[in-house]
């Protein structure tokens, strides 16, 4: 998790980069609106799925605070339940999975003083959705911690033969709990670390050896698909950027986002569905 906080500094256009996770925005103060590549536009809080990477359109003309979860697609699985095949590069208002208590929660986020205790009780809301759940399938919820292990780097008919599965099984199996496929969700976890080795001054050719690409043109290919950018012009991006500020487990840079993190809870010490 990580709080955000912004007094109208941020540039129009803002984009999010795609990252392989289900996001969830909790908008508690103000007002944030997004629009996706379709030209449809969400207020409020909502939920983008693996992929998601559009333009940040409008905010709040005063300010706005925001609390931002990230989830493992097991994770997320477990909290938004079947619906969660449904989200890849989607952008759904929280709302349409979670009804009234969508403005609940973010009622109750206002009601606290300091970031702490917002994430301390998103925390027990996200625990207690994942006790009420359904399991994910155990080889399905594997493959991803095999995938998300290897950065990516992985070969997915290899994943089927350990689990004694033909690739066709897992792949239809992994698309229908977590609604991507295993070889996207692999690409997109490379691409995850490969972008954030860019942003860390990273050479693109050690970049592209160290992750498992065939070459530096496949890095060049992939980061064009994902963002638009090369990759000499996506290091610039802010939200790669405040990632290091924002999510613990990541090195700080020197550069300055334009939003100001205000907060963060990270804990990579989680229970057996990697909530």
């Amino acid at each position: 998790m990580a709080g955000f906080g912004d007094r109208g500094i941020t540039p129009p256009g803002l984009r999010l980069i795609p990252h392989p996770a289900v996001t969830m925005i909790l908008v508690f103060d103000g007002n944030i609106a997004v629009e996706d590549a379709t030209g449809r536009r969400q207020q409020g809080s909502f939920v983008l799925g693996p992929g998601f990477g559009e333009a940040l359109r409008g905010l709040s003309v005063d300010a706005f605070e925001c609390l931002q979860v990230r989830l493992s697609p097991v994770a997320a699985q477990a909290v938004f339940g079947g619906v969660v095949s449904e989200l890849d590069r989607a952008m759904v208002p929280l709302d349409t999975l979670c009804g009234k208590e969508a403005a609940r929660l973010s009622d109750r986020l206002a009601d606290f003083s300091g970031w702490g205790q917002r994430f301390s009780w998103i925390d027990g809301w996200l625990a207690r959705r994942c006790a009420e759940a359904t399991e994910t399938s155990p080889e399905v919820a594997w493959a991803w911690r095999r995938i998300v292990a290897g950065r990516g780097a992985v070969r997915i008919e290899h994943l089927a033969d350990e689990l004694g599965w033909s690739r066709k099984r897992l792949w239809s199996r992994f698309q229908s709990q977590f609604g991507l496929p295993p070889k996207r969700a692999a690409k997109l976890v490379r691409f995850d670390h490969a972008v954030h080795s860019l942003v860390a001054g990273h050479h693109a050719a050690r970049v592209a050896a160290d992750g498992g690409y065939a070459d530096q043109s496949h890095l060049h290919r992939d980061v064009v698909a994902f963002t638009g950018l090369t990759p000499a012009t996506v290091v610039d991006e802010p939200f790669l950027a405040v990632d290091d500020i924002a999510w613990g487990w990541r090195k700080n840079h020197t550069r300055a986002p334009d939003l100001r993190h205000t907060g963060r809870h990270d804990d990579e010490h989680r229970d057996s569905r990697g909530r």
